[in-house]
């Protein structure tokens, strides 16, 4: 059964932001009460808290999935949307936040430090707060935009200024429990220190925390055993101590050779940048289990060799507790030197100065090669979020949102780059929102007179101007007036026609009345 868990992978989903609400005011003799929609709520965050009282990250390895709530969506008669719960997770002090690609977000080594891994998301305005002078009642609103939804690692890191390191079953449990008030698992095979163990020291007027770490052996460093999985536990000690076995009864062992085996596996394991290397941090050398005889005779003979080297050797039992009070005392002093300097390099917080950001541009379109022609992508958190927050069924939201990538300077843009009328438009990275690019939609929104919901600029505009009507109907005149005189000519030839017949058959009756 897993009862300690140092490294966990978390699968994040924060709240998602309410839906704003289109609503008109209704009431009897108020005709035009005016837009009264409210915004949607915000979703709740995901927030990590180091806290003092939790040791490890077990319960997230039994439920690595965390849901924050989301936001309310927005009501009418200007009634906002609730905001989502914020989800704590308190984690372990020394807990450090990786994204899943391992860059390293935040380090938290504060008790009650916060730190938002997963941010909800926004809530959409209603059509009350989209109103303008010239845009009275908004027939549309904003949606609400997801919150954050990926994954983060968190790996523990134990807080304590001294780490016991050595050999497996080299008495450093035995220590631990000697010297603080901790209880570890004890017994006499190797690997029974499955997890570190931390204990509080009181060495006089020095008090600080030992940790007791797994057993290292040969090859630690490259995977084998447990040391590797628990030798980052070690990164944030200010002081080592060997413990090293003067009574093991293992061939080929003795403290010198077990001194150089951990200390090459020390050297081999790389710290993260701008820590001080393991090797370079002060090291005391416990030679345990003297009260064995053949233990104190071995431990007599080695000491000279350690001191030679420039190691600090204490002989020490655990079982007899004896030399136990100055190894502690010794320990206290490393510890208070090592705080006293960090306290004299630390500096202070420089005073947070906020200055405007400029003119800054807050996207970018890139042009990608397609089997149709360029893509157009626009990338950039304001048009991502606008067109999250776009109802694409109401033609009015989607000409806001044709307005609002005006202004922001996306159709000169895209000008420049050359695009052209039906160019492939993409907003936002992958899989997102295409568009078929009409430049003729541009800003003059508030000028709509269309219907709510609606947008006269997507439907072709066929109503005649003035002076079209006046030319379309001085031609209709032009052309009954040339209709008419045809007629007439018509009619007068016919006439002539008729007239001439006639005189000739009077002429031709007066002859034969002649006769």
């Amino acid at each position: 059964m897993v009862t300690f868990v140092d490294r966990v992978t978390l699968h994040l989903r924060a709240g998602k932001g309410g839906n704003g609400c289109v609503s008109v005011h209704r009431e009897k003799f108020k005709p035009l009460g005016g837009p009264d929609g409210g915004n949607g709520g915000d979703g709740g965050d995901i927030v990590l808290v180091a806290d003092p009282q939790t040791g490890t990250l077990l319960s997230y390895h039994h439920s690595p999935h965390r849901t924050s709530a989301n936001g309310g969506f927005g009501m009418g008669d200007h009634r906002s949307g609730y905001d989502g719960e914020d989800l704590e997770l308190p984690v372990p002090v020394g807990t450090v936040v990786k994204s899943a690609d391992g860059e390293v977000l935040i380090d938290l080594v504060v008790p009650g430090e916060r730190f938002v891994v997963a941010a909800g998301g926004q809530g959409g305005l209603g059509n009350a707060a989209l109103a303008t002078p010239k845009r009275k009642a908004p027939g549309f609103a904003l949606l609400g935009t997801p919150g954050y939804e990926g994954d983060v690692v968190l790996e523990l890191k134990t807080v304590a200024d001294v780490a016991l390191v050595g050999f497996p079953s080299a008495g450093k449990s035995s220590l631990i429990a000697a010297i603080s008030a901790a209880r570890p698992k004890i017994a006499d095979y190797p690997f029974t220190t499955l997890h570190p163990n931390l204990g509080v020291v009181q060495a006089g007027d020095s008090r600080y925390t030992v940790a007791d770490v797994p057993g290292l052996i040969e090859g630690a460093s490259e995977g084998r055993g447990l040391g590797l999985e628990f030798l980052r536990h070690v990164e944030r000690c200010s002081a080592l101590l060997h413990v090293i076995d003067c009574a093991t009864l293992e061939p080929g062992r003795d403290p010198i050779s077990d001194l150089d085996v951990i200390l090459a596996e020390l050297a081999a394991y790389e710290v993260p940048e701008g820590q001080v290397p393991l090797l370079e941090r002060p090291q005391l050398v416990a030679l345990n289990k003297i009260d064995v005889p053949e233990a104190r005779e071995l431990a007599d003979f080695v000491r000279p060799d350690l001191e030679a080297r420039g190691f600090r050797v204490f002989e020490i039992s655990t079982v007899a507790h004896e030399g136990l009070r100055p190894l502690t005392f010794a320990l206290g002093e490393i510890v208070d030197r090592h705080r006293a300097e960090l306290a004299a390099t630390v500096t202070p917080k420089e005073r947070v100065v906020i200055r405007p950001k400029g003119s800054k541009r807050d996207f970018e379109i890139r042009v990608e090669g397609g089997s149709y022609g360029n893509i157009y992508r626009i990338l950039g958190e304001k048009p991502v979020r606008w067109v999250q927050q776009t109802d694409f069924t109401n033609e009015e939201a989607v000409g806001f949102l044709a307005d609002r990538l005006e202004k922001l300077g996306v159709e000169d843009e895209l000008f420049r780059l050359g695009a052209t009328r039906g160019s492939t438009v993409v907003i936002g990275p992958g899989e997102s929102i295409v568009f078929d690019w009409e430049p003729q939609m541009s800003s003059a929104a508030e000028l709509i007179t269309s219907p709510r919901g609606l947008d006269s600029r997507f439907d072709p505009n066929t109503r005649r101007t003035t002076n079209e009507r006046r030319q379309r109907y001085h031609e209709r005149m032009d052309a009954k007036a040339a209709l008419r005189a045809e007629d007439e000519r018509e009619r007068l030839a016919t006439r002539g026609a008729q007239g001439d017949a006639g005189e000739q058959t009077h002429q031709a009756v007066a002859g034969e009345e002649a006769e």
